[in-house]
């Protein structure tokens, strides 16, 4: 057999690389799989290595299985590929630790908590330190001892140098005492206890380093200081150690992953063999052209200079909606008019945005214009937990009857009312023909002796508050806009402060309810009523997920490692992306510059980017400024016209944007359009941005160079139109 045979020049190179230290740096679409599944068939099957010294190491699950799929078709019936040690960090480090038990805090029969089991430990910490969970999250502490794990940090060596720093330090001690006497470890002890384990018992870590002569490490660039420390302490300086990784393709600080273990690796092994796979079998230039303009931009980097044999291909495709709606229809508008011109099937096409809440307004869009759709990595928009939440609150200030929506929420925050305190409420409730929520609301009036019975003090105080609070919220329901109702709500419950729990994940619940409380705006005038009615109907729609045609609706996050025929990126605005929460600091922009790097070679045919003129960012409904990223690309691979660009940065469209269109019929017609240079007798020259027809005057929004942005009213600004940029006739 040849294994090498159907390998381009830089790919034989790394499969046949001679033994040491090999550093594969793998541009995207560029075959690392085929690599690194063809280097353990090399050699099994040309250098004699017995299966039982290698260790192929990845991140999931599902990557280990294709491996192994793979390089036993590979190896065919020339040798058995099973002894291999293949499979994720933490399922190897849990098979090495059950080996050698006798040396740990737990036997070896130890269970492993996922997180939702080390949420409820964390919960029976805090109660058991006495703390309040509303002003100290559990799921806080959670990620700050999940994090000091992974950077190896003993209980004893916690630094305490604020007085959340000492409550995480007990909570820790806490926390591990709670594991050992559950006989468990969580995921992040596996790794953290292996490399305590080889770092203490040189016996131990010499058998391994005898064993495993040959190991290999998918998706390098992801790992972390654990996860490299291990790998470090099995390898030593004589075993093989190859690793492919793409430190532009890193995206996941968040989660720990530190790209700087490719340069450590480096320093670590200053001679290992590096080599650069830039050949990409999935792009087509002007796609690849466009992602090395950005993320060429990111210093102190190895550049890789990616080419492809497919050709030129298309322009990236830019288009400025008018908003969050606007941009959501123009989305489901190109996929039928890409499926209609027979360019791309609607499943070969994929929606991408940066945060979960983006889905929200195309979901919508998908659902009113019929079409089914795929969302990946996330739930549906109403389906996610805090939206379901907040909805339940204002179905119980509605209709007080609801008992699913009181039961829901009726601990959420927490309010100390358990399963013992519902049980009694349903009970008594039952027994004087009255729903859950008309007891709660009747309390105020004394509690009757069906819950004073039953139940402790602190109960009875915590269901009279909760149904005050509710008394309140329908007052104010009869009294205020939707949007204050939903303000008080927010208020009185502390939903903030229980979602947002100093992880980015937590970030993300709290920007959802933003999201939902944008959309109760929209029904400020229709009340309530309209409000839970449309909610309903749209979170009832079955979005026919399942379906192989259908577009697949993404986080850039959620596309790494997945091609589409054609991409669209929506949400290309500062403040999205790149996220305003990276403005300040260096490294988060230089993971927000990599994330789109991600998201344009997912492509392989099309790219569409596309922004708003105005969004609606942290509260408030204003004109967008274009991503800064976007002024990366090289205006010869773009088709299309951001109009807030500049001229020079794209070439003009043939048509104006959409909301720049004739308005309806009976109104008159807009004299100015975007993109006119205007002369006003104040203020002095300008830019239209906006222009709208508004009953029977034209409102125009203007960038003055000596005042920044203005609407004027068009019948009163004795605007001179200097030039008309934007193209078509114009009145004198």
């Amino acid at each position: 057999m040849d294994l090498l045979k159907s390998l381009n020049p830089q790919q034989r190179q790394a499969v046949s690389a001679p033994s040491g230290q090999v550093l594969v740096l793998a541009g995207p679409g560029s075959g690392k799989t085929r690599v690194l599944t063809h280097r353990i068939a090399f050699l099994v099957a040309e250098r004699g290595v017995p299966p039982r010294g290698i260790m192929a190491v990845t991140f999931t699950n599902k990557a280990a299985r294709e491996m192994g799929q793979r390089v036993r078709g590979l190896l065919g019936n020339t040798g058995d590929w099973r002894p291999i040690s293949l499979g994720t960090f933490h399922a190897l480090a849990a098979r090495l630790l059950r080996a050698e038990a006798e040396h740990l805090p737990v036997g070896r029969d130890f269970v492993i908590f996922d997180e939702s089991d080390q949420q409820a430990l964390m919960r029976q910490v805090v109660k058991d330190l006495q703390l309040d969970p509303k002003q100290h999250p559990p799921n806080r502490f959670r990620r700050a001892i999940s994090s000091a794990k992974n950077e190896l940090v003993e209980v004893e060596d916690y630094p305490s140098t604020s007085y959340f720093d000492e409550l995480v330090r007990r909570t820790y001690a806490r926390y591990q005492q709670f594991l050992v006497a559950n006989n468990a470890l969580d995921f992040d002890d596996l790794l953290f206890w292996l490399v305590r384990l080889l770092r203490e018992h040189p016996p131990i870590r010499q058998k391994y380093r005898e064993r495993f002569r040959h190991i290999l490490v998918d998706e390098f660039q992801d790992t972390n200081s654990a996860q490299y420390n291990m790998l470090r302490l099995l390898a030593g300086e004589e075993t093989d150690l190859f690793v492919v990784g793409d430190p532009d393709q890193s995206i996941y600080r968040w989660r720990g992953a530190d790209y700087r273990n490719v340069q450590r690796f480096q320093r670590d092994y200053p001679e290992a063999q590096v080599i650069l796979l830039e050949e990409n079998y999935r792009s087509t230039q002007r796609i690849l052209d466009a992602a090395m303009a950005v993320i060429d931009r990111l210093p102190g980097r190895r550049r890789k200079a990616l080419f492809t044999r497919r050709g030129a291909g298309h322009p990236l495709l830019l288009h400025e909606a008018y908003d969050e709606a606007d941009e959501a229809e123009f989305v489901v508008q190109t996929i039928r008019r890409l499926a209609r011109e027979g360019q791309a099937s609607p499943g070969q096409v994929a929606v991408m945005y940066r945060t979960n809440a983006q889905s929200r307004a195309l979901e919508e869009a998908f659902l009113r214009a019929n079409m089914p759709y795929r969302l990946v990595g996330a739930q549906r928009f109403y389906g996610r937990r805090e939206v379901k939440d907040l909805i339940a609150y204002l179905r119980l200030v509605h209709n007080p009857r609801d008992q699913v929506s009181l039961l829901r929420i009726l601990n959420v925050p927490p309010r100390g009312i358990g399963a013992k305190t519902v049980e009694a409420l349903l009970n008594a409730a039952s027994t004087l023909h009255l729903s859950a929520g008309e007891l709660v609301l009747a309390l105020q009036g004394g509690m009757p002796a069906e819950l004073n019975g039953p139940l402790g003090r602190r109960a009875l105080r915590a269901l009279d508050a909760f149904g005050r609070q509710l008394n309140a919220w329908r007052e104010a329901a009869r009294s205020q806009p939707l949007v204050a109702l939903i303000d008080r709500i927010l208020a009185d419950t502390g939903l903030r402060a229980y979602l947002e729990d100093g992880t980015e994940e937590g970030q993300e619940r709290w920007a959802n309810v933003l999201e939902l409380r944008r959309v109760a705006e929209e029904f400020s005038e229709l009340g309530l009523e309209t409000f839970l009615e449309h909610v309903a109907l749209i979170s009832d729609q079955d979005t026919l997920s399942d379906q192989q045609e259908a577009p697949t609706l993404l986080t850039l996050h959620a596309a790494k490692g997945l091609e589409f025929q054609v991409v669209i990126i929506t949400g290309l605005d500062d403040g999205l992306l790149p996220h305003q929460r990276s403005f300040d600091d260096p490294e988060a922009m230089a993971e927000e510059r990599r994330l789109f790097y991600v998201g344009l070679t997912r492509a392989m045919d099309r790219i569409i980017l596309v922004r708003c003129f105005r969004r609606r960012l942290f509260g408030r409904d204003e004109p967008a400024t274009p991503s800064r990223f976007l002024h990366d690309l090289p205006s010869a691979l773009l088709e299309g016209e951001l109009l807030s660009l500049g001229a020079g940065q794209a070439r003009a469209m043939d048509t104006l944007t959409r909301w720049d269109a004739t308005p309806a019929s009976g109104a008159p017609a807009a004299r100015f359009r975007a993109g006119m240079r205007v002369l006003h007798r104040k203020f002095g020259e300008g830019i239209v941005m906006e222009s709208r027809v508004e009953q029977d005057d034209e409102e125009v929004t203007i960038a003055f160079q000596s005042v920044g942005l203005k609407r004027l009213a068009a019948s009163m600004a004795g605007l001179e139109i200097l030039d008309d940029h934007a193209g078509g006739p114009t009145e004198s």
